[in-house]
């Protein structure tokens, strides 16, 4: 499909969107109150806001494809971000939540109108009303659940009991993060608060789940270092590892050799090991914790025979594979391998979430079923975290960020 298509399709579909948002709301609005020139004023300014930065972004497209010009980078930073895409992206949110309930609302009142044919001005009424109070609601609920997941984070304290755990390791504490992320969006003073809530946990073992920069080759060096300083100032006794994730192969456009390997080597001057595809095993008291780590991303996957030897081989007291998404093959493998625990981030736990009743909706639901707290598979537990950043728009939405603090128990 051409970028001419792309676009058109992608313009065809924000303004169905808009459309079915702004009659439905309109029209309730004009039962509620009445008819009034101020509604249809409301609703232009709401339009022209809602619809500055996709003007933006089809004229760039537009211009690369007609000139075969270079697509300069969207502005970071400052006015653009805080005047035309910060309020483009909430705004978007709001208009999907309030969808969502906008067609329960219609639906219900459709299931119950054969029943209620005499009261059909009344259903109308109230239908309205409680269009425009879900609307009322969400403008105000989604940008402050935006700014709240933004600035809270959460530990989530998870037990891991095992009957046949060595005493040595009873009450022994894992901190588990992942996708720090670091960007011009997950500000070095965001992951420095991260950071000194992890620290305030006291762990005695710091596993990664990968993902710690975007990937911005403009600004790579910089995101990197970031990264690499805050993750260096945290303290555990027995050190910090991290797998390899999606992004960290992507800090150099086409060069994921040269990504991964700076990025591991400012890691390393901070004294944090990014681990790829190997067995560590560390020792507490007369006892081990043997962890796998996997590598599991967009870019490289582990293969079957590299994967056979490493999990035949990790020979801890207490066994846990580490890789940075929740694959189904890997959760197969480490509960055929008889491993104690899975971990895995990536999923931002659904970094967009909406409220719907009784199970909230995602997109990252279309990739995993494991998208955020703890499975169980038999004997093995798999616990994938929240993290800390976002990719794709700078905002979580009903995803707390969060620490996982795993402590295991003797039962």
């Amino acid at each position: 499909m051409s970028l001419v298509l792309q676009i058109a399709l992608a313009v065809t579909l924000l303004l169905l969107f808009e459309l079915y948002f702004c009659k439905r709301l309109i029209t309730s609005l004009k039962t509620a109150f009445g008819d009034s020139g101020k509604i249809k004023t409301g609703s232009l300014i709401f339009l022209i806001i809602l619809n500055v930065y996709p003007l933006y972004m089809i004229s760039s497209l537009l211009f690369v494809e007609l000139t075969q010009g270079r697509l300069y980078s969207q502005p970071e930073g400052g006015f653009f971000d805080y005047f035309v895409y910060f309020p483009f992206v909430i705004l978007i949110l709001t208009v999907a939540q309030s969808i969502i309930f906008f067609l329960i609302i219609d639906l219900l009142r459709l299931a119950v109108s054969p029943f209620l044919k005499k009261y059909k001005e009344k259903t109308k009424v109230a239908a309205s009303w409680a269009v425009v109070a879900t609307a009322a609601v969400f403008f105000i609920y989604v940008p402050a659940r935006v700014i709240y997941d933004f600035s809270v984070f959460e530990v989530r304290n998870v037990v891991y009991t095992k009957a046949t755990l060595p005493e040595s390791l009873n009450n022994f504490k894992i901190a588990f993060i992942a996708d720090i992320q670091a960007d011009s969006y997950n500000t070095p003073a965001r992951i420095g608060k991260y950071i000194d809530k992890l620290n305030a946990t006291k762990p005695d073992l710091v596993l990664v789940g990968g993902d710690v920069i975007t990937g911005t080759p403009e600004y790579t060096p910089t995101y990197i270092n970031v990264a690499a300083e805050y993750l260096g100032d945290i303290k555990s006794r027995l050190g910090v590892y991290s797998c390899i994730g999606d992004h960290d192969h992507w800090a150099y456009k086409d060069d994921n050799v040269r990504s991964i390997r700076e990025v591991s080597t400012a890691l390393k001057e901070k004294k944090v090991d990014m681990v790829d595809n190997q067995n560590m095993t560390f020792r507490v008291g007369n006892t081990a914790i043997g962890v796998t780590f996997a590598t599991s991303t967009y870019v490289d996957r582990i293969g079957e025979p590299l994967l056979d030897k490493l999990t035949e081989n990790n020979h801890g007291s207490l066994k846990i594979l580490l890789s940075h998404q929740p694959s189904q093959y890997l959760i197969d493998r480490a509960e055929k391998e008889h491993y104690d625990m899975m971990l895995a981030g990536h999923t931002h736990g659904g970094q967009l979430t909406f409220l719907f009743p009784f199970h909230n909706l995602t997109f990252t639901q279309l990739e995993t079923q494991y998208v955020k707290g703890d499975f169980h598979f038999g004997n093995m537990l798999l616990v994938v975290t929240r993290g800390l950043g976002m990719s794709t728009v700078p905002f979580r939405y009903n995803s707390t960020p969060e620490i996982t603090l795993i402590t295991l128990k003797k039962n």
